[in-house]
Order: structure tokens, then sequence, then C-alpha cells
């Protein structure tokens, strides 16, 4: 897959160059829409079909895929749930990231500001990696410093930011933005709307199998 790529934050950006790239191994294998993976991963409820979005407020790729994946989520029948998982990769700027995605979450301001966070980052050039930046970017948002900080700062918080990388390692996650498919099947695609596409297809097939379908 080829992606036009951003140079704000270098220093940041650059401790995720080589994993970026949008589902890098399958997209260069011929013919395949969707992967089996092995071993298969649970998902939190066995009678819909979960998608997963591994992805971070950090990475360009993910600005870019964030309206169209965002689109076509608002359009999915009542038997899918469509999750977002921030991938942190070990990195202490990724792993803020994370957290911030996670307070927003938390607080009932993630749908508020949820675009705005990718805006700031990648059109306004915003550093909101570090604790004190990200803190008096969401004071400027209008939300309550206080109620963030204890959020950002919680257990619970944190517990959430492990349970992404636990996730993000069964995974094998090496790159993202990266689509799954009720545990099973990883997606692939040479650009952005052949990966949705196969989305789709990989939806069908588990949809098929919950059925009882060959």
């Amino acid at each position: 897959m080829q992606f036009a790529r951003r140079s704000f934050v270098r220093s940041i950006f650059a401790l995720g160059v080589a994993l970026t790239a949008a589902v890098p191994a399958l997209a260069q294998t011929p013919g395949k829409e969707f992967t089996a993976i092995s071993p298969a991963q649970p998902t939190d409820d066995p009678a819909k079909i979960e998608v997963i979005e591994f992805f971070s407020y950090g990475c360009p790729h993910c600005n870019d895929f964030h309206p169209l994946i965002s689109a076509w989520a608002a359009k999915q029948p009542g038997d899918v749930v469509v999750k977002r998982v921030p991938v942190t990769f070990n990195r202490a700027a990724w792993t803020n990231a994370a957290k911030l995605y996670y307070t927003l979450e938390a607080t009932g301001e993630l749908a508020r500001l949820d675009n705005d966070v990718f805006k700031a980052i990648h059109s306004e050039r915003t550093n909101l990696f570090d604790d004190k930046a990200i803190a008096e970017w969401v004071a400027k948002k209008g939300v309550d410093q206080k109620k963030f900080a204890d959020t950002y700062n919680s257990f619970g918080v944190m517990s959430k930011v492990k349970r992404a990388d636990q996730m993000a390692q069964a995974y094998r996650i090496s790159g993202v933005p990266a689509v799954y498919v009720d545990g099973k099947y990883a997606v692939a695609g040479n650009n952005f709307g052949e990966l949705l596409a196969n989305t789709d297809k990989a939806i069908a097939k588990a949809r098929s199998e919950k059925s009882g379908k060959k």
C-alpha cells in the first residue's frame, strides 16, 4: 500500500515508521481478501459479529482512514459491533495517546473530540503526546480539568491500555490501521476502499458461519 506521509513531529512518528503501514503483510498477498488467523481470538458477544480496528491517534494513516471507517461503521446493521483498540507498540508517546482515547471515552467526551484529536495532531501540528500538552489541550476544549486528570491517571484507564496491548499482542499486530473480523479474520486491501469492501466480505462469511451455513 502506498500512503502519503506527513512530516509533523518526526521524532515521535519515527518511533513507529516501520509499524505504521496499513496491514502490510496481508496487502502483499495476491488474491487474499481476508485471512484466517490462528488461534482465533475471543469476542465480547458471540451473538454479534465483532469488527476491531487497531489504530493510534499518532498514526498518519489512521488519520486518513478515520473518516472512512467512521462513515462505514455508522451504516452497519445491528448484528455488527465495531470496536476500536488503540495500540502503543510499547512507545511512551503512543501510550499517552491511548490514555487520551480511553479517558475521552470514560468521560463521555469521545464523540465530541475524537475527530478533533486527529485534526490537532495531523493538521494543526499540535503535540498531544505528553501529559502536560494533553491536559492543556483538553482544557481549551472545555473539558473539566480535574475530572479529566483523575480519569487519565486512574487504574481503570491504565487497565484498558494494558488490555489493549495484550490484544495487540494476541492478534500479532505489526502495523496500523489493521482490521479484524469476529476474532477470526485479518482483512487485507490495497487501499482503504478495498480494505472496507473486504471487511464487508469477511462479515458476510462470519454471518453465514453463525447461522450454520457454509
